[in-house]
């Protein structure tokens, strides 16, 4: 039977390297943190100006959805951190993370929220007419907390996308999780080692937030259907 002796276990790049990956890791869960509650901010508002017709910022909003959707996240990346410099706009490599994030995950999370604000019943609509109530408390008390019970699986994959997205922010140098482990292989020549405890660092961070949001679901299940 293998036995692993203390030298060894202290030598395992995991162990050796442990707080220069913990940095790292923190950096990620900031700047995928900062995203997701951005882009759900994001994701809200700009779903409640379509479904409530605002004038000019609808449309706003369906401009912002198209071009963020149909560009790569690492183009806009290089942009703001390279091409807005040229423009007057000088951000961080964090700064630059937070935003790009935000405004990634905010562009399908308005198709998300907008899914599911669509998809509640009309006869939810005409309870609250008879009651009396205007489009905007209508809006507020009766379709936004089932819609948005409603776009919790979107919602679910997109918080996901962020949080794997934030490793693309090695290409602008800032030390997230993915740029310590790439930068720990060149100067180590642990690669093997180093990538597989990212993948399974990656992975335990996909599987909590998908149970997260799965016990968060459960909790707020609608009964008897929309």
């Amino acid at each position: 039977m293998f036995l692993m002796t203390p030298a060894a276990f202290g030598d395992l790049a995991a162990v050796k390297y442990a707080d220069v990956l913990w940095s790292g890791l923190l950096m990620t869960l900031q700047i995928s943190a900062i995203g997701m509650i951005g882009s759900l901010a994001v994701g809200l508002a700009g779903a409640t100006a379509i479904i409530l017709r605002v004038p000019v910022l609808r449309h706003a909003v369906r401009i912002y959805v198209e071009v963020i959707r149909n560009t790569p996240l690492l183009v806009q990346v290089f942009f703001l951190f390279f091409a807005a410099p040229s423009m007057g706009l000088t951000l961080s490599p964090y700064e630059v993370g937070c935003i790009s994030l935000v405004a990634w995950g905010g562009a399908y999370n308005v198709e998300n929220f907008r899914a599911g604000l669509t998809s509640v019943g009309p006869r939810y609509h005409e309870g609250a007419r008879a009651l009396g109530f205007s489009e905007w408390r209508t809006f507020l008390h009766v379709t936004a907390p089932i819609g948005i019970r409603l776009a919790a699986p979107g919602l679910t994959n997109t918080l996901i996308s962020v949080l794997k997205n934030s490793a693309l922010m090695l290409g602008i140098g800032l030390a997230e999780l993915t740029f310590v482990a790439q930068k720990l292989s060149a100067d180590t020549f642990r690669t093997v080692e180093l990538y597989v405890v990212l993948g399974v660092i990656y992975l335990a961070l996909v599987l909590l937030l998908t149970w997260l949001m799965h016990m968060t679901s459960r909790r707020f299940t609608l009964q008897g259907g929309v």
